[in-house]
């Protein structure tokens, strides 16, 4: 376990999340996935958290175990036609892991989620990270609108909550 990474998530704090994620902003998320899942069948959940369990850090894990755990946790494996997708932002290791489902997995390949991620972080570098949010809700919206749309009069069931998760 290395000193330097310690350091940076014992300091990144809960309020580092309010500051990037007040709720006004996280209300505007919510509402961004609502208005995307009106045109898809998938499901979107956003998951932040300010730095990773010391269960985690002591085993020098990944953030992206940690957003596979949250992807289970979260049951967004659990939807009708296995095309959720987890948007999870941890803050003290400057990552962004987009976990998706075996049925948009089969059919996206992972450069499109790398640069989805990739238009993310660019973002919130420069300290935008409503900015940032939202183009990765829209960005991961229209990849499931394209590959699930929804029929003409069809309903989507809202499977999952639409409200960003805080860890």
């Amino acid at each position: 376990m290395t000193i330097v990474r310690t350091l940076k998530h014992w300091f990144t704090t809960p309020g580092a999340v309010r500051r990037a994620f007040p709720e006004p902003v996280l209300a505007r998320i919510r509402d961004s996935i609502a208005a995307s899942e009106i045109r898809h069948s998938g499901e979107i959940r956003f998951a932040v958290e300010a730095s990773l369990p010391w269960s985690y850090l002591r085993r020098e894990a990944p953030a992206r175990e940690r957003a596979q755990m949250m992807f289970s946790k979260l049951r967004v494996w659990d939807t009708a036609a296995n095309n959720g997708v987890l948007i999870f932002v941890e803050l003290a290791d400057h990552q962004i892991e987009l976990v998706v489902d075996r049925g948009i997995g089969a059919l996206v390949d992972a450069a499109q989620w790398h640069a989805i991620a990739a238009t993310m972080r660019d973002a919130f570098r420069r300290g935008r990270f409503e900015e940032g949010a939202m183009a990765g809700v829209q960005a991961v919206g229209d990849l499931l609108a394209q590959y699930f749309p929804l029929a003409p009069g069809e309903h989507n069931p809202n499977e999952l909550p639409d409200r960003p998760v805080v860890l």
